[in-house]
């Protein structure tokens, strides 16, 4: 398996768990979007909270060229940490939802 394959894989795994949580309040649901041949990848929840309609995004993920670019990270204790642990390396993960400026002071990439 090559590395773009092994990043796919493991991005897909780490947002499937995070689906698999349900939620203590509320008809929510928490889906997976997976789009292979353009490399963007979402978690993203629907449904209702009392009269309330729910729909938006958790986490944002895309590869670009041969790095995981973090567009978007709605959870807790950080998407980028869970694909550390998976097995993707912190100079292949880019914070995009961080400004350009600031990224050289997190341990992850630039760009």
């Amino acid at each position: 398996m090559d590395t773009l394959d092994a990043y796919r894989e493991v991005i897909e795994q780490v947002l499937t768990e995070y689906a698999r949580v349900p939620y203590a309040h509320g008809d929510i649901q928490t889906e997976t979007v997976f789009d292979r041949v353009n490399d963007h990848y979402l978690l993203v929840n629907v449904g209702w909270f009392g009269d309330r309609r729910i729909h938006g995004d958790i986490v944002h993920v895309d590869i670009i060229e041969d790095k995981v670019w973090i567009q978007y990270d709605g959870t807790e204790d950080g998407i980028a940490n869970e694909l550390v642990r998976a097995g993707i390396p912190k100079e292949r993960i880019v914070l995009g939802f961080h400004e350009p400026e600031v990224r050289q002071y997190t341990d992850f990439a630039v760009a």
